[in-house]
């Protein structure tokens, strides 16, 4: 064989081997889908994952109803602006078509069903939702008649729910039912369109109960200054903020109640679960820390954008979906509200494609976990089965959610193979490992999935047993420890030259050295220890400098060396220039401006006195920041208050120094101080803006010139 033949055969051979290889290689986001998945967390802003849910089917293209001319021929009859669908316990599927007014109903497996009779004496008006309980009750909000109506599996009315006469419900109050839900008792849960009083709860007789689940208008501290110094006809003029109104309604099988909200103000609790007293069951943390409190994800969010939710499905075992009807996200949590994904794909104006939902008007999970998203712009539902990955994760996350830590490990193993960057897959290895007993891989688990109270609970557990293997010794040291002492005592009495013995002091006639020393004594004593800064040169540049540059070296020991239990930056990569910059171009500012505005309120102290000075007050950082730091990585979160108690009062300590910095040099009275520091931080802010034009400018005037020269050198 020719030389040149078997070069062309090898290369073949190895573009084959290249391709099996492709081939079999797990993807972490198929290209076979149109949409992408994702996840995020506090480590991972935004990680590919597989896909979850696939696109099966698409229904409502095969409506035909008799002809209203000829009622022995079928006629088309498609969707027309469809605003809710439900999945009974059957997996029937019930869809509220509310521009046809009528409820149209498909078989399990998605065919088409029927189309409910029209009600005769009152038909319906643009029904905008619906709801079906575990008897086959049918509830439908009938919109565009003010009323729910509860209707039998056949479509027949058995009972009408109005607004109830009540003291109250407020004068004027716009009862516009559009959602409708019914716990097992039979209270019926209406969403009224635009209600910011809650959900209005009804007896199954139709009764006013309450008003329930209402969301808390925002209340900033603007507003609270405002409702101190305005009068009172001056605050009425303001525009009244009122509490975000809920969207959507539904209740799960064990009861809790689900609302999804939107408003401009909402950053957190857009989805609540509430029991019947109330309480949101998504608010408050689990054992480790994991829980959440903001839903809806947008994966590459603008920074005005929020969450515009508005349906929630609820599978068998408390896992949710949530839609955005503007980002067209589906996001998918837990039952303690962790994110367990989200996906969304580019949709084309023109065209309907398998798995893109243009509009997603409403949400519903079967019995087989499959997922049917109503469109109410291309009319039509899309029907979504789960994939390998996602039975995998779902199948783990409900073994460790049952506690069922064991059986959950190796398909959480199995999920990490198949994506390494999947840290829901990660928390329930530390779950496991904590449940086992095996502390220290629980702690470097949590450590790695950005867990702090996991981490936290995990590092308590091996200290409390490092304190048990070791606590006769230690006993041990403190008994001879204090033996001694009683000894010394003993002794020095029976022999009194032993208790004349001192160590003999070092004494430090180096002025730099006394400089340096100076520091403790500002700590201690600090409007005499500033004073003598200026008026008796207790301090130099070089001492400053020395302070400064410790000061330095602590703080950022502090921000990268504090145990991960009070510092999430722990296991982030911190960039030594950021927190160079940070530190001096603040104290730089400070000092610039400082002595400007001193200097223009007739101020005493010199440039080189505020220098020296606000580096002498940075000292907190080295005397009380380098030990905490120390300290903490043997706290746990129980110790969360003293830890925080030091760390706050460390930064108030250099705050008041500062204070007294400027008050002692400066020789200023306490009004004058309070002056002087308010147009301190005003001019740092303005040398700071200042500072961003001219960097600006000067890139803008960097390009200029160069395209000038470039133009030049080719002519």
């Amino acid at each position: 064989m020719k030389p040149a033949k078997l070069k062309i055969i090898r290369l073949l051979w190895g573009l084959l081997a290249v391709c099996l290889v492709w081939v079999g290689y797990p993807a972490v986001a198929s290209a076979d889908y149109p949409y992408a998945t994702n996840y995020r967390s506090e480590t991972d802003p935004l990680v590919w994952t597989q896909a979850a849910f696939a696109p099966e089917q698409v229904l409502g293209r095969d409506i035909f109803i008799p002809d209203p001319e000829d009622p022995q021929k079928q006629v088309l009859s498609p969707l027309a602006q469809p605003s809710d669908l439900f999945v009974d316990s059957q997996d029937v599927i019930y869809v509220a078509d509310t521009g046809n007014n009528r409820i149209v109903v498909f078989q399990r497996d998605g065919t088409f069903d029927r189309v409910l009779p029209a009600l005769p004496e009152k038909p319906l008006s643009s029904p905008k939702g619906l709801y079906v309980d575990g008897k086959g009750h049918i509830y439908v909000a009938d919109t565009g008649n003010a009323r729910i109506v509860m209707l039998d599996s056949d479509g027949k009315l058995l009972k009408e729910y109005t607004l109830p006469k009540s003291r109250f419900i407020p004068e004027g109050y716009r009862f516009e039912p559009i959602k409708v839900a019914v716990d097992k008792r039979g209270y019926v849960y209406i969403v009224s369109l635009g209600s910011y009083n809650g959900l209005l709860q009804l007896d199954p007789d139709g009764g006013f109960v309450r008003f329930f689940a209402a969301n808390k208008a925002p209340f900033t501290l603007l507003d609270s200054i405002k409702r101190k110094i305005y009068t009172r006809a001056m605050y009425e003029k303001q525009i009244s903020k009122l509490p975000p109104a809920i969207n959507n309604v539904n209740i799960d099988e064990r009861g809790f109640v689900y609302t999804v909200s939107f408003g401009e103000q909402l950053k957190s609790s857009q989805v609540k679960k509430l029991n019947y007293a109330g309480k949101d069951f998504l608010a408050s943390d689990n054992s480790t820390g994991t829980s959440n409190d903001t839903f809806g994800e947008i994966r590459f969010a603008a920074a005005t954008q929020i969450p515009n939710l508005t349906d929630i499905a609820v599978d068998r075992l408390g896992n949710f979906s949530v839609i955005d009807s503007d980002s067209k996200v589906i996001s998918q949590y837990d039952t303690f509200g962790n994110l367990l994904f989200f996906w969304s794909g580019d949709a084309s104006p023109n065209t309907t494609q398998l798995g893109i939902v243009k509009s997603p008007a409403a949400i519903d999970i079967n019995s087989q976990n499959e997922i049917y998203i109503l469109d109410n712009n291309a009319n039509l539902i899309q029907k979504f089965r789960q994939t390998e990955f996602g039975a995998l994760v779902y199948k783990a996350n409900n073994l460790t959610i049952d506690g069922r830590y064991k059986e959950a490990e190796p398909v959480w193993r199995e999920v990490l193979h198949l994506n390494a960057y999947y840290t829901p897959a990660v928390i329930g290895l530390a779950q496991a490992a904590y449940s086992r007993g095996d502390y220290p891989e629980a702690k470097k688990l949590y450590l790695q999935a950005g867990i702090q109270k996991g981490y936290s609970n995990a590092f308590w557990q091996i200290r409390l047993e490092w304190l048990q293997d070791r606590f006769g010794l230690l006993m041990n040291i403190l008994i001879g420890v204090i033996v001694l002492y009683i000894l010394y005592r003993i002794a020095a009495k029976r022999y009194p030259a032993l208790s004349r013995l001192r160590l003999s002091r070092i004494r430090l006639t180096s002025r730099f050295i006394g400089q340096l020393r100076h520091t403790f004594y500002v700590l201690r004593h600090p409007v005499d220890g500033f004073y003598a800064l200026r008026y008796e040169h207790k301090g130099s540049y070089l001492s400053a400098c020395v302070v400064l540059v410790l000061a330095y070296i602590s703080y950022a020991v502090i921000r990268s060396y504090t145990s991960f239990s009070f510092n999430a930056e722990a296991i982030k990569a911190l960039s030594a220039t950021t927190v160079f910059l940070q530190f001096f171009l603040v104290w730089v500012g400070w000092v610039i401006s400082n002595y400007l505005v001193s200097s223009i309120m007739r101020g005493e102290g010199r440039f080189k006195d505020v220098f020296i000075g606000s580096s002498y007050a940075l000292t907190p950082f080295i005397v009380v920041g380098l030990p905490l730091t120390l300290i903490s990585n043997g706290m746990s979160l129980s110790e969360e208050s003293i830890y925080q108690f030091l760390h706050q009062g460390m930064y108030v300590w250099v705050f008041l120094l500062l204070i007294w910095k400027v008050m002692s040099i400066q020789n200023y009275t306490v009004g004058e101080t309070a002056v002087n520091l308010l147009y301190t931080v005003g001019t740092m802010v303005i040398i700071g803006v200042l500072c961003f034009i001219l960097f600006g400018l000067s890139t803008e005037l960097r390009s200029f010139i160069y395209s000038i020269v470039q133009e030049v050198s080719v002519r």
